[in-house]
């Protein structure tokens, strides 16, 4: 495997952005781990990051490098800040850059990245299971398969609780008004039920959360939703909370859900 660190501009965002990428290589004398080269185009995985974290962190909290390593994917895991995949209310256009311009650089960085619909996948942890949700409801033209890790789902409902004024300036900087949530763009459970109706392709879905967590809720009433419009979803819990040895150990299921949906056509 090839990692790489790259430093880019953002013509969306209008400043330099930062991504992690790890690249397939055929390899045979590392110890311990056996390269797979690809010999068409590469299947790309976009793996997205939690509110509290930035581009480095799936390298610096998991093997993901190493889970990768023999199934021919690369992985791109860009920086996205605090703005939870959306184009701002009062800030930056960051879906617009994670939907459209980033797969595009990425393509013209490194040619070998396959630009098809089946080829292209997306997953993400807590708001990053928010962002590869949003990124496959509303870009499904682009992303074949969304997976989420114990994802924050439901952003009305957070927004809905919001007490303290500080907290609300925060989030009415992304979404705008609280109370206009529910239902837009922004609003996963809307989003899902508009792709659905609009006779555009679905992405296949992938959800896991941990019983204990505190957004389980949320990935409960997600499962619901999506399996009454008939979403091609596969749905798993068990016990845990909102931690990375959760989360090293899903990825890994994530991977293996891409794989065997990537050869059994999607």
């Amino acid at each position: 495997m090839a990692l790489l660190h790259v430093d880019f501009f953002s013509d969306v965002l209008g400043m330099c952005m930062q991504m992690d990428v790890i690249l397939p290589q055929q390899t045979n004398g590392q110890i311990g781990m056996e390269g797979k080269g690809v010999p068409g185009k590469i299947p790309t995985l976009y793996l997205l990051h939690g509110m509290s974290d930035d581009h480095t962190i799936w390298q610096r909290r998991t093997s993901i490098e190493r889970y990768v390593s023999d199934l021919g994917i690369a992985v791109v895991m860009p920086t996205t800040h605090l703005a939870w995949y959306t184009d701002m209310a009062w800030g930056n256009r960051y879906f617009a850059f994670i939907s459209k311009e980033l797969p595009e650089i990425c393509r013209s960085f490194f040619a070998n990245l396959s630009d098809r619909r089946e080829d292209t996948f997306v997953a993400g942890l807590s708001m990053g299971g928010y962002g590869a949700l949003k990124l496959g409801l509303s870009a499904s033209e682009t992303f074949g398969m969304a997976a989420s890790l114990s994802g924050g789902l439901d952003v009305a409902s957070i927004c809905k609780n919001i007490t303290e004024e500080e907290e609300k300036h925060y989030w009415q900087g992304i979404f705008g008004p609280l109370e206009r949530v529910e239902g837009s763009t922004n609003d996963l459970f809307a989003e899902a039920k508009r792709l659905k109706e609009s006779g555009k392709p679905l992405p296949k879905i992938y959800m896991w959360c941990g019983t204990e967590d505190f957004l389980y809720d949320h990935n409960v009433r997600m499962k619901e939703h999506l399996t009454k419009l008939s979403y091609d979803l596969t749905y798993e819990e068990s016990p845990g909370d909102h931690q990375w040895k959760y989360w090293d150990e899903k990825i890994q299921s994530v991977l293996e859900w891409i794989v065997k949906n990537r050869n059994n056509g999607i």
